[in-house]
Formats: structure tokens, sequence, C-alpha cells
């Protein structure tokens, strides 16, 4: 343990954007080319903002020669420059240098907003090696400079111009990033999808690098987004007509954009943005999207008798090439995390049900063909899922390893055989096992739980794997072999689900998990069978609201948006064992409002995750003390 006292001393206060500079994964998820690009799409969706608030029409983003340096203009209202009154500084100023201040908090200023952090510029500024602000109104150009989020001085003033509007160039700071190189495919992608959910604007991308200069624009909204994604899936529908739906409500500040079709493919393909921040962890926007889905083909197949006697019809046969466009905008969304990958507006599930349902009933049923022909996409999904079972389960019939005589005395085996449907939870110990099985859907779910930290089979030989319990029990559950006898007709369940505390000692837990399953059973990552359950840490009560925190980071984001006075219940779970089982059930087993992470190992990435794994699993030490050594700063705290 490390000596030395701790006391007022010790407490570091980091002021205006030095926390930022300091811990920017935080902010923008981390300091790779995702993180890069973040700040491009943080000063774009505040060009876009204007656009969805009726005022702006057009942007420009152009990528310098150097590759490094980016600028975005658009033509809205334009920055305020004048006196804030509360801080005597220009707005220009306090925006780009305060986190937190910006006009999304104010909702006369901006209806919607995807930047309603007011986080947004200031980051942008604050791990950016240059930042230049120019703002068109008033009948004047008005620049001001940054360096590292401060700035060089006031605001200049420029020559007269016409019209209004905003212009950010910056450099990322190399000091931060580990890669400042933009990708012009990737940037010209997104900005493309800006223009599908936002019918009128025109986006321009130039390129000086290599004299790209393209012009985006797509009238047709969400519809001719879908046409594209199913074009380029080379997805074949079974219906030449899609569903389209546009709806606002007012008065539950909510507007809605849907294109909706189904295909022969055999997954569900569904894409979904909040005020046009792409949400790929998807969030309730999209669940009360698939609960009007799953609600008004059910009452169509009823309806007209089409399913017969004998055939169930599943969730799953619904959705199966089910392919979407969603897009809706929000007064006040709230994202999981800075970089917004999910909603979790609870109002927005029923909300979006509520929108989609009725009118989708209304277009299967005076559309019979089309809906005649999504009908028997969904029986044909159903038969050929039971044909399956039926064949999955002659070869475990024939399979003497996946008889309940050899399962492991500590499994809590779910009822379903068919591993389609079913879910083994490993889980670190007896108590936190205790807790997931009484709140379980024992239909489905299994759970496995493990003593301790099991063998690192990384350092260990093939021998001493089979002589582990912990693993060799983990393999009796699954049935499917290791190594080379590994035979995925014979997996028992379609999920293995790794549920380890939220801490460092579960992170560690899992990491082992992982690695056995990498060295030997590597067809379960292959399959995307592996998953990874994000309990959460913290409990956050304020008001009527509950909030629910993975981690530090999200608690202090979470906390950083409530009133400034406010005093929430903060409760921190020591491990899921202490979790009451409704309350594990609630946040992280229920399919419907649970996030899982899938594990996957792209076959460009096998050299990097080889390299990986053996450096920091293996049996020499000197890879992961340089590892420690390089990646020490990001560390935001060390559990001793």
């Amino acid at each position: 343990m490390a000596g030395g006292s701790y006391n007022a001393d010790s407490i570091t206060v980091l002021e205006g954007l030095e926390a930022v500079r300091r811990r920017p994964g935080m902010y923008i998820g981390g300091v790779d080319k995702e993180g890069l690009h973040h700040l491009l799409w943080e000063i774009v969706d505040n060009s876009v903002d204007e656009v969805m608030n009726g005022h702006a029409s057009r942007i420009v983003v152009t990528l310098h020669g150097d590759g490094k340096t980016v600028s975005v203009s658009d033509n809205g209202r334009g920055i305020p420059v004048d006196i804030h009154p509360k801080t005597g500084r220009s707005a220009l100023e306090v925006i780009f240098t305060t986190l937190h201040a910006g006009g999304k908090f104010d909702n006369d200023a901006y209806k919607v907003a995807g930047g309603l952090h007011g986080v947004g510029a200031s980051v942008v500024n604050a791990l950016s090696k240059s930042l230049v602000a120019e703002v068109k109104r008033d009948g004047r150009t008005h620049v001001q400079k940054y360096r590292r989020g401060k700035p060089l001085g006031d605001i200049e003033q420029g020559e007269p111009s016409r019209g209004t509007g905003t212009t950010v160039t910056f450099t990322p700071d190399p000091e931060i990033f580990q890669e400042a190189n933009y990708d012009a495919e990737l940037i010209a992608e997104r900005l493309d999808v800006k223009t599908y959910l936002n019918k009128g604007l025109v986006i321009q991308f130039v390129d000086q690098r290599g004299k790209t200069n393209v012009e985006f624009r797509h009238d047709g909204g969400v519809a001719d987004y879908l046409d594209a994604i199913n074009q380029t899936r080379g997805d074949v529908r079974v219906a030449s007509t899609s569903f389209v739906l546009e709806r606002e409500d007012e008065d539950a500040g909510l507007r809605l954009n849907l294109a909706l079709a189904w295909t022969e493919a055999t997954d569900e393909d569904v894409r979904s943005f909040v005020n046009t921040i792409p949400t790929r962890d998807g969030g309730t926007h999209e669940q009360g999207l698939r609960e009007a889905v799953r609600a008004a083909v059910r009452r169509f197949l009823t309806t007209h008798g089409l399913v017969q006697k004998g055939l169930e019809i599943k969730n799953e046969d619904i959705r199966e090439g089910m392919t979407a466009i969603l897009s809706v905008c929000v007064h006040e969304p709230q994202f999981q995390g800075q970089t917004k990958g999910r909603l979790n507006n609870p109002e927005t599930r029923a909300q979006v049900e509520s929108m989609v349902r009725p009118r989708l009933e209304d277009f299967l049923l005076k559309n019979k063909s089309v809906g005649d022909a999504i009908a028997n996409r969904v029986i044909q999904a159903a038969r050929a899922r039971e044909a399956s079972r039926a064949a999955a389960s002659q070869v475990r019939r024939k399979t003497p390893l996946n008889a309940r005589l050899n399962l492991p005395g500590k499994l809590h085996d779910c009822d379903s055989s068919n591993p389609d449907e079913s879910e083994l939870f490993i889980v670190e110990g007896d108590s936190a096992g205790g807790s997931a099985k009484q709140g379980r859907d024992r239909d489905i779910q299994a759970i496995l739980p493990l003593k301790g930290k099991v063998l690192n089979a990384e350092q260990a030989g093939r021998a001493k794997v089979l002589e582990n319990k912990e693993l060799t029990d983990i393999m009796s559950a699954l049935g499917c072999g290791m190594n080379e006898q590994y035979d995925a007709a014979r997996l028992r369940y379609g999920k293995v689900i790794l549920l380890t505390d939220a801490d460092s000692d579960g992170h560690h837990i899992a990491t082992l998990l992982l690695t056995f399953f990498y060295r030997h059973v590597p067809g379960l990552l292959a399959d995307g069978r592996v998953y990874l359950a994000c309990p959460p840490l913290y409990k956050i009560s304020y008001g009527q609201e509950t909030f629910w925190a993975a981690d530090d980071a999200d608690r202090d984001r979470i906390l950083a948006t409530l009133p400034k006075n406010a005093k929430p219940n903060l409760t921190r779970f020591k491990g899921l064992g202490e979790m009451p089982a409704a309350l594990l059930f609630e946040t992280t087993l229920d399919p419907a409002r649970r996030r899982l992470l899938r594990v996957v190992v792209p076959d460009d990435d096998r050299p990097y995750t080889e390299r990986t794994v053996g450096d920091l699993m293996g049996k020499e030490p000197e890879a992961r003390f340089k590892f420690i050594m390089s990646e020490a700063y990001t560390a935001k705290d060390i559990d001793i």
C-alpha cells in the first residue's frame, strides 16, 4: 500500500477545462480514432441543431490539407457575441471555455438539440491545439482564437459581412490523441446520413488532400435512407411498399420519422437516431418501435387467421428480416454517456409505441398484399426456427454430453431446451448467483455461479485447464466441447453472458473467462455467442427519478445534470449479491431493458488481439510493465 499522509492538501481541484484535458475519456469516450472523430461530430451536431430548429439550411465541412485540421461552417444564426450578464465575458467565449454552458438548456433558443449537455464546443476547444471561432451576425464578422482551451485574446472585429452563420476551425492536440489524422471516408458517410435525417439540408464536404468536393442532399428523408441501406446490403424486400411515418406530438415533445420494411435477410437491422445522433446501443425509442411492430403484426395475423394451429410465433420471428430507420427528436433526451450511444428516457418507449402501433396496424389492414407478404415472411421464419430446433434436439438426444445427469450440480438450468432462446449467465460468486437465480426468467435463463477467480488459461497448459473444476463446469454446462472437439450444434445455450461485479475484480474475472474462451473455445467468439452484462455500480435517486450509473464517470455525468443544490440519494453496490433479485432483473437480466456487449474478434484485428492477450495474460511480465507505464495516465482511480 502506498504511504504518505492523506489530508486536504491531497485533494486536487481542476479549474476550467483542465478536467477535460486530464480525463478526456470521460467526455469523448477515449483518445483513439473514435474519440478523435467525436470532436468533429460535436461541432457538426451544433450546426445540425440550427438546421433542426429552422435557422440553417447549409453546412460546409472542410478537411484541410494536413489531414488534421477541420472547419465546420453553417448559415445559422451565429453564436451570440454580446456580453453574458453573469460572467461579464462574451457569450462566444463562455460557450467555448465553460462546461455546461450553451443555448441548449434554454427551450426558447432550441426546441430540440443533439448537443444538449453544453459541453461539446468547450470539450473540443480544450482538446484542440488551436481553435478559431468565426461568427457572422449583426452585419459584421467576429473572430476569436484559442489555444488548448484558452482564449488568445478578446474577440476581433472583422470586416462588414452579409448573412449570418458560424465557422469553427480546429486542430486536435497531438499531445492528447494517439492518431490525429481524420478519415475522409468515415466523415463523408456520417455527413451523408445527416442529410437523410434532415430533409432539405445540404452538406458540402471538401477534402483538400484528395481534391474531393461532394454535396449531400436527400429530399426523400429516411425512406431514401432505408432504400440505400437495403441496396448496400443486397437485401431483397418481401413487399415493394415500405411503411413510412412522420409524426409530431408537441405535447409530448417528440417528433418521429420512421421507414420500415421486411426483407429475405435472416437478421434484423434497425438503425436509430435521437436528434440526428446515432444511438448505436439503441434505447427506449427502439424498444417502443419493437413493441409496436410486435403488436401490429400479431393483430394482422390474428385478424386474418393466418397462423396454423400448433405453430408458435415468437417475437424474433416477427423481427427476422426487418429493416428500419428510426429518427426521433426529443426536447430533453437523456443519453447514457457523453458519447450518446443509448437513449434512456423512460417515457419515450410508450410515446413511440403509441405513435407507431395504430398506424402500422392501419397500414397493414389497408394494404393487404403488403401485409400478406410480411405475414408469410414471419410464418416462414417461425417454421424455419422450429425445424432448426427439431434438428438440434435430435443432435442433443444423440449426445451424452448434453444429458442432464452430466450437468454441474451448481447449475440452475432453465426450462427451455431450445438454444435459440436460452441464455447461460456465468455469475461471479454464490451470493450473486443466488440473487440471479431468484430474479431470472426461469423459462430461458440459466445461472452458473463461479467460486473466486478462474484459472488463467494463457499461463496454464491444456492438462491444467482440464483439471480446473470451474472451467470444466462451464464446459459441461455448455455441452459443445472445447479445442478441436468444439461442435456448435451441441451448444445448449444461444447466449453465454458473463455477469461480474462492476469493479476491478469483476473486470479481472471477465478477462480471465474471455481468455479461456479465446484460447480453448474460439468458436463461441466466432459465432458471436459471448456477451458481457452491464450491471450498474450506482443507483442515483432524485425526486421521482432514478438513474443507473455503470461506473464513476457515468455517476459524475449524471450528477452534473442535476440542479446545483440537489441532494440526491446515492447508493453504491458493493457487489451483485447485495442487489435485490427484482432489481438485478430490472437493470441487468431483463432482455427488454438490459444492455449487453457482444464480444467479437474481427479477422483484421486478430494479430492485435493475439498480441494483446499474450502481453497482458501471458507469463512474461515485461509487456505488462510497459503497458502499465504507457497507459497509467488514463487511470481515474486505483483499487489498492
